[in-house]
């Protein structure tokens, strides 16, 4: 008796909101951790304790400590990559002038929430996560929009046609990731990482721009 009503519609409605509502608490107060301690500094133990569930609980929600990040900054992210995608085909100007534009808004937009976003590159160099996990680098949304801007500057005649297009997003992803490293030693604001960003840009502009 006891297993047939676990087994109701009801029963199985309850455990679904349940277990809802333990995966928000877990990534509202992921999210809180991650932007206070950083990827290091946040432990699941931490997490569980701040959301009021079991550490049991989170393993049962997430395989690991990058998965909660990864799904705390999709959450985050999914506004700005549509907004991204709605304005970019309406920016104009050269490749390199695209680049830098769309640099500086995530520059604009990541400096509210800095610790966060480099526990986000952190977890980039994480040997144990798992395959669900997408940290930096491995955001497909982010990487189809630089290849598609790179790619554009080809049929418009100002990137070489035989450009790697996957070697350049890469080197982008790169020089975006280590342009950070000025907030964190130097103290830089925004300005100061977009005008650092505009150079690396330029930099990396001399080898895939066609020449005249």
């Amino acid at each position: 008796m006891g297993a047939e009503v676990e087994h109701t519609p009801e029963a199985v409605g309850l455990r679904r909101t349940q277990k809802e509502a333990t995966r928000a608490r877990v990534l509202a107060a992921a999210r809180e951790l991650f932007d206070a301690e950083g990827y290091d500094g946040a432990t699941i133990r931490e997490i569980a304790r701040r959301a009021g569930v079991a550490v049991g609980s989170v393993f049962t929600t997430f395989a690991s400590k990058g998965e909660i990040l990864s799904e705390v900054m999709q959450a985050r992210l999914d506004p700005l990559y549509g907004e991204i995608n709605r304005v970019m085909p309406h920016v104009r100007g050269s490749t390199v002038d695209r680049l830098r534009t769309l640099f500086a808004i995530h520059f604009e937009f990541e400096n509210r929430h800095l610790r966060l976003f480099l526990a986000h590159i952190a977890a980039a160099y994480d040997w144990t996560l798992s395959p669900a996990a997408r940290p930096y680098g491995r955001n497909p949304r982010l990487t189809a929009i630089l290849r598609d801007t790179v790619e554009k500057g080809v049929t418009t005649g100002d990137v070489r046609p035989d450009v790697d297009l996957d070697e350049v997003v890469g080197l982008l992803l790169a020089a975006y990731a280590w342009t950070y490293q000025l907030a964190i030693t130097q103290g830089a604001g925004v300005a100061e990482l977009i005008a650092a960003m505009d150079r690396r840009i330029g930099v990396l502009a001399e080898g895939f721009s066609k020449r005249a």
